[in-house]
């Protein structure tokens, strides 16, 4: 099944990357000044990763909860502007995380009491609403964070018994000692969830679509995991069964062994998908599209026994994510899909993909292993892939091309007959010339930044996940670029019409 019919281009770029006086990018002026420069280029698709809340390494594939937003992308300038927060006060907050978190708390005594002596304001409604929508996640997530930060972040297992196996006296106990704190938490998960919107309308009146990102795995000291440890492969403990991870491949020999529990699809398929469909009903509330990342997950999964010290000791195990992407077909019609089909993928998982209709990656950093039946090759497009320059795993495509040596660079330029244009852009001039109906590049590949500037480099620890540009990086001339690119390329949006959201099925 085809994006749709509309040739289009886009950017990604992480809002923890955007520019700002704050210690990471926020949903607010600069997020907004950014869309404007997005619509302005003639790009019609913003690409984020997961929004969710991190742990300490700012992974936002490993999530507190996926439900829940990052506070620290919160604005708190807009706090000021609602009159919840004093100027100085947003100012303090933008200094550290804990900064924040008393910022955000200030911002809540003042909101609570507001709230009170106006029932029947517009605030009050949209709070109201909020709680509403948010009922099937915002109790557990609360509760687990607000749980964690009293009992100095021990590892759910190792919390009470009451508490681990969730007995509803013991956390209603507890839960009325931390009052206070669960308030604050629910405060700002409110906010969160409003910038949001508002970011998301904004873009969207101006034509600019938000594509977000599914990780398929959760982490173990998650709110999700906690609530419904029966959905997951643990021990009466709490402790993982099985964990995840992927096989050896040419990537890696030993394989990948990431660690997140394994799900017990048995038990989640028995349940009608409900905890799955939430998900799905969450993604189609925040973006226009979403990603699913590993998604030959969904098809067959690699099962390692806990405590296995290499991702060789894994078998395949079958996953019915046929019957589960019908269910999601049938809950959220709207939303679009992108299937993470990288790698080692089997027959079966591109059978499932195009039944379904969900467009794959194609990655054109992958394209040059002298292999003329390389799918990431130009001439193996078809139109309804999504192509990328790279990814937030790559290195950026002048930092790629800068890695390789000589005759690889040379055959790089040879398959395009030699084109005098320099790296990247290049290789960006030549993705938006592909077949393909969805062409996006990272930000730094417009940009023309280095491999001093990539975001992540999978297997290392430390350094990743940090990086912001700085408006001094858009050069003069990037807009009008951009713009003569997706004109030659036939990529920009018909004059005086917006964008509609896409659809992933016919």
């Amino acid at each position: 099944m085809l994006l749709d019919e509309h040739r289009r281009a886009g950017v990604l770029l992480h809002p923890s990357s955007l520019p700002g006086t704050a210690y990471c990018g926020t949903l607010g002026a600069d997020a907004r000044h950014f869309v404007n420069l997005v619509c302005a280029a003639g790009l019609q698709i913003w690409q984020v990763l997961p929004l969710g809340p991190t742990h300490a390494d700012n992974c936002p594939y490993q999530a507190v909860s996926v439900h829940a937003g990052n506070c620290d992308l919160i604005d708190l300038q807009w706090l000021v502007n609602a009159g919840w927060l004093s100027q100085s006060g947003a100012h303090a907050g933008d200094g550290s995380p804990e900064a924040r978190r008393q910022a955000l708390d200030a911002a809540g005594g003042a909101f609570y009491p507001a709230l009170a002596c106006d029932a029947g304001s517009a605030w009050s409604a949209r709070y109201r609403s909020f709680l509403q929508q948010s009922a099937h996640w915002l109790e557990d997530f609360v509760r687990f964070q607000a749980f964690r930060e009293h009992l100095d972040w021990r590892p759910w297992s190792a919390w009470p018994e009451g508490l681990r196996r969730r007995e509803p006296g013991a956390c209603d106990e507890l839960a009325a000692q931390l009052s206070e704190r669960l308030a604050a938490l629910r405060f700002s998960q409110f906010v969160f969830h409003c910038q949001w919107d508002e970011l998301r309308a904004y873009a969207n009146e101006r034509g600019v679509l938000l594509f977000g990102d599914m990780p398929i795995y959760v982490h173990l000291e998650s709110a999700d995991v906690w609530a419904h440890q029966a959905l997951f492969k643990l021990d009466e403990n709490g402790h993982p069964r099985t964990v995840t991870g992927v096989p050896p491949d040419y990537f890696c020999s030993e394989g990948q062994l990431w660690g997140n529990p394994q799900y017990d699809w048995e038990a989640i398929e028995q349940s009608g998908f409900r905890w799955w469909l939430q998900r799905f009903a969450t993604a189609a509330r925040h973006f226009d599209i979403t990603r699913i990342d590993h998604f030959r997950g969904l098809d067959a999964y690699w099962e390692i026994p806990a405590g296995a010290t290499s991702a060789r000791e894994g078998t395949w195990v079958a996953a019915p994510g046929r019957a589960l992407l019908a269910a999601v077909r049938e809950q959220c019609p709207e939303l679009c899909l992108v299937a993470e089909n990288l790698g080692c993928i089997s027959d079966e998982v591109e059978e499932l993909r195009r039944d379904f209709g969900l467009p794959g990656m194609l990655i054109m950093q992958f394209a040059f292993d002298g292999n003329p039946e390389n799918p990431y090759l130009l001439h193996r497009h078809t139109v309804g892939d999504v192509v990328y320059t790279g990814t937030h795993d790559n290195n950026t495509t002048l930092g790629w091309f800068e890695s390789l040596d000589a005759e690889l660079q040379a055959r790089v330029y040879g398959y395009f007959n030699n084109p005098p244009e320099g790296m990247p852009w290049m290789l960006i001039r030549q993705a938006m010339s592909s077949v393909s109906n969805t062409v996006i590049a990272p930000w730094q590949d417009y940009l023309g930044l280095n491999g001093e500037h990539r975001m992540n480099t999978p297997g290392t620890r430390g350094g990743n996940w940090q990086w912001r540009f700085t408006w001094s990086q858009v050069h003069e001339g990037l807009v009008e670029r951009v713009h003569a690119v997706l004109q030659e390329t036939g990529r920009l949006p018909a004059q005086g019409t917006a964008v509609a959201p896409c659809s992933s099925h016919d």
